[in-house]
C-alpha cells in the first residue's frame, strides 16, 4: 500500500518583526515543518516500518526554499518527495481550494490507498485542507484522529477521534481513506545524521502546473489578502523594572491608585 502525506512549510516570526506589504518580512521568519503534519509523517513512517506500508511519498506546495523543510520528511523516512510550484503562486495567498486543486492533481498520478495531514496549519490555523481533498477525491475521511490502528487485509482503517467536550469516537474507515491527524497521535522522532544524510540522496521531484494538467486560472485563489498590520493593544498593562526594592515601591503607588489599600 502507499501512503502520501501532505506537509506544509510554515514561517514562526520572531518576537521583533517587520511587515512589508501584506507579509512579515522574510529576514524575520524561521520556517519548519508544521507541527501537525510532523505527526502525519511519523504515522506514516510507522506504518511502513511495520510492513504495512509500502511506500511513503511526502507533497509540498511551495517554493525552492521549501525543500529543507521538506527533506526533514525523507530523514525521518519518507521515501520520496514531490514538491510542487509555479509561478502562478507567486505573490498571491493559496486558499484551500486552490491547494485542493494541486492536491487532487497528486493523488491522481500517485494513487494512494492512504493520505495523512495535519489537521491544522500552525501559520494560518486553517483546518480544512484534509477534510476538503477527501471530499474532492471522494476518499472516506476521518478528523483529528489520535489513534490509529490499520487492518490493510480487510481494507478499514480503525481510528479514535478527539471530538469536543473530552469525548472520543471510535469509527471505521473504508480505504481509500484521508485522516487527518491531531498532536499526540505518536511521538515523531528526531531526524537521525544518518537519516539526515540519506534523505540527501532520495528523490524530490520539482513539478510545476503543467505537469499536474492544471493552469493558473485552476488555482487562482477566491482570497485576497488586502492588508497586515500589528494590532493595536487598548491595555493599560505597565511594566515594573527596576530593583527588588523600587518595583515593591511602584507596586504599592500603583495599588494606591487602583485603590487597592491594605
Amino acid at each position: 500500500m502507499k501512503v502520501l502525506v501532505t506537509v506544509k512549510e510554515v514561517g514562526e516570526a520572531d518576537d521583533d518583526f517587520e511587515i512589508e506589504g501584506t507579509d512579515i518580512a522574510a529576514s524575520d521568519l524561521e520556517y519548519d515543518l508544521n507541527e501537525w503534519d510532523d505527526y502525519a509523517v511519523e504515522a506514516a513512517v510507522q506504518l511502513a516500518e511495520a510492513g504495512i506500508a509500502d511506500e511513503v511519498v511526502a507533497v509540498t506546495i511551495g517554493p525552492e526554499r521549501a525543500e529543507e523543510t521538506i527533506r526533514m520528511a525523507l530523514a525521518k523516512g519518507a521515501d520520496r518527495a514531490v514538491r510542487v510550484w509555479d509561478d502562478a503562486f507567486e505573490g498571491s495567498f493559496a486558499d484551500v481550494s486552490s491547494k485542493v486543486d494541486v492536491f487532487e492533481a497528486v493523488v491522481d498520478d500517485e494513487e494512494p490507498d492512504l493520505v495523512l495531514s495535519g489537521v491544522q496549519a500552525a501559520d494560518t490555523a486553517f483546518g480544512a485542507t484534509g477534510v476538503a481533498l477527501a471530499e474532492r477525491i471522494g476518499f472516506d475521511h476521518a478528523a483529528v484522529v489520535n489513534d490509529l490502528e490499520l487492518d490493510a487485509d480487510a481494507g478499514v482503517a480503525n481510528v479514535h477521534r478527539e471530538l469536543e467536550g473530552g469525548i472520543e469516537e471510535l469509527t471505521e474507515v473504508d480505504l481509500p481513506a484521508v485522516l487527518t491527524v491531531q498532536t499526540g497521535l505518536n511521538e515523531p522522532r528526531y531526524a537521525s545524521l544518518r537519516g539526515i544524510r540519506q534523505a540527501q540522496r532520495k528523490e524530490i521531484a520539482a513539478t510545476d502546473l503543467a505537469d499536474l494538467g492544471l493552469s493558473p486560472a485552476d488555482v487562482e485563489s477566491a482570497l485576497t489578502l488586502t492588508e497586515m498590520y500589528e494590532p493595536e493593544s487598548d491595555s493599560d498593562a505597565e511594566l515594573i523594572e527596576g530593583d527588588a526594592g523600587e518595583a515593591a515601591g511602584r507596586l504599592a503607588e500603583v495599588l494606591r491608585e487602583k485603590g487597592v489599600d491594605a
